[in-house]
Order: structure tokens, then sequence, then C-alpha cells
């Protein structure tokens, strides 16, 4: 071999040596740059109430991380759980969690904060439910008229206490006047307002949005709890369980127990949450 080739060759060695090394100090630099993330799924009215983006924020910037928030209805939230695709879930349908949890899928179920279901309808109010004091009589009044009704229809939370309602009330909503929408609140509520409908909501979705609809509230104080449940180690190894503890602490400690009390009080005139409790423990039935 000539002693041009000998000289490329080893020309040609350092330089795919030297850029392994390269590419492995870029990996490590990069790995040590990339945020831990967990995922978070929620319901849509909280995700629509904008609280999240309050809540999470300080979260974020003091652990050095991202929490990925994933906004379906609550049956939604708590499927991709049991599939162990995200490491914790904050729901709003306590019959659900408990099975969720006693079934081995979570770990344990904590209380995070309430406000309440409502109905809301146009002014004119034509099933005349305004002052009525409770939900299933309303919902009575709404199907003896006829009139309107905009339901989720999306086997979230919000859906799961419509359904409660109609079956105490002892009525199967069907016909042209009961409408599922098969979509989130805010769109339920604005389907509700063109359609100068009713429908069940929670109050903090409604107040968010209330500037963009032509809807009242005409019954309200139906109680609306909300939990925070970390996924199963046992169950799901994969799971980031450390992080997820360190939200569920943040969000039912002081800090973020102070932070849904005072949310929406400047804006809207009034809290869209109640903080639950500092301890925020629920136990295990």
């Amino acid at each position: 071999m000539l002693r041009w080739q000998k000289t490329l060759m080893i020309i040609l060695g350092l330089m795919a040596v030297s850029y392994l090394l390269f590419s492995g100090i870029i990996l490590i630099l990069a790995g040590r740059g990339k945020k831990p993330q967990l995922t978070l799924a929620t319901t849509t009215s909280v995700q629509d109430s904008g609280l999240l983006d309050v809540l999470l924020s300080p979260f974020e910037a003091e652990n050095r991380c991202r929490v990925k928030v994933i906004g379906v209805g609550t049956g939604q939230a708590i499927r991709l759980a049991k599939e162990g695709n995200v490491d914790v879930i904050l729901v709003h349908d306590p019959p659900q969690e408990e099975m969720f949890v006693e079934e081995g899928y979570g770990m344990r179920r904590y209380n995070v904060m309430y406000n309440d279901f409502v109905i809301v309808g146009p002014e004119e109010d034509p099933a005349d439910i305004k002052g009525g004091g409770e939900g299933v009589k309303a919902l009575k009044e709404i199907a003896t008229s006829k009139s309107t009704f905009i339901s989720r229809g999306d086997d979230s939370g919000t859906h799961r206490k419509e359904r409660e309602l109609w079956r105490l009330a002892g009525i199967e909503p069907c016909g042209g006047w009961y409408i599922e929408a098969g979509t989130g609140m805010v769109r339920t509520l604005r389907i509700a307002n063109e359609r100068r409908a009713y429908t069940l909501t929670d109050r903090g979705t409604y107040l968010a949005h209330r500037k963009e609809l032509d809807l009242t509230i005409l019954i309200e104080g139906d109680e609306n709890l909300y939990s925070i449940i970390p996924l199963s180690k046992e169950k799901y190894p994969h799971i980031n369980y450390q992080l997820a503890m360190k939200l569920i602490g943040f969000i039912t400690g002081v800090e973020g127990q102070d932070i849904i009390r005072t949310y929406g009080q400047k804006e809207y005139g009034q809290p869209l949450f109640f903080p639950l409790a500092i301890s925020g423990l629920i136990e295990e039935k």
C-alpha cells in the first residue's frame, strides 16, 4: 500500500472516531437538557376552565419538568389510564374512581376541589324550570314539554351525572328534543346556545365562557367533586410515579389549593372551583 493511501486511511479513521465521540457527547448533553415529562389525563371541564395553565406553571418551574395534558371526558381518561398511557388522572366521577382504585389500576384517590353542576338554558325558559330547586324535577319538566336538551353524550363525568339524574327522574330521554352532541363541554354549551336549548354543565366551564353565551343558570346545587389518582406503580412500572406524587403533593398542598381558591375571582367575580382539603386524601372504600 502506498504511503498516501496509508495516510488517507489514518485520516479517515480519525475522522470516524471523532464523529462517534462528538455524536456521543451531543446525545449525552441532549439527554441532560431534556426535561422529565409527566402525562396527565383530565376532564375537558378542568382544561377548558383555564385553571391548569395557572396551576401547572409553578409546578413545572419548580421541578424543571413538563406536564403533558390530555383533555378528554372522565370515561376516556380512565380508559387511557387502564391502558397505561398516562401517569396520573384528574377526574370527577367518584363511583368510577373508586372502582378504578379497587381493581388495582390506581394507587389512591386524593381530594382536589369541587364546584357544582348546573342546568343552563335560554332566559325565556320554555320548560319553566327556574326556581324549581332540583335537577331531577327540572329534567321531568323539560321532558314533559319536549324542550330541546343538549347532552354531552361522551361518557364524561358530566354525562354520567346527567344520566344519573334522568334515572332518578324515571325517564329514558329520546326523541327529536333530546340531542346527544358527543363532544366536550364548551362545544356542548355552544350548541345549546345556538339551539336555544337546555344543558347540564359544571359551573366552572360555564363561567369561563359565559361572555360568549346567551344562556343563564336556571338550576344549581348538585355537587361536582374532582379527585386526582396516580396509577399503580406495581401494575404500571414504566410510569413516572415519583413525579406524579410530587404533582399530587403540590395540587393538594397549600400553594396549589390557594391557586384553586383564588382562580377566577378577579376575572369572573367568583371562583370557578373551591379547594376541598389541604391533606387531600379520600380513604379507599
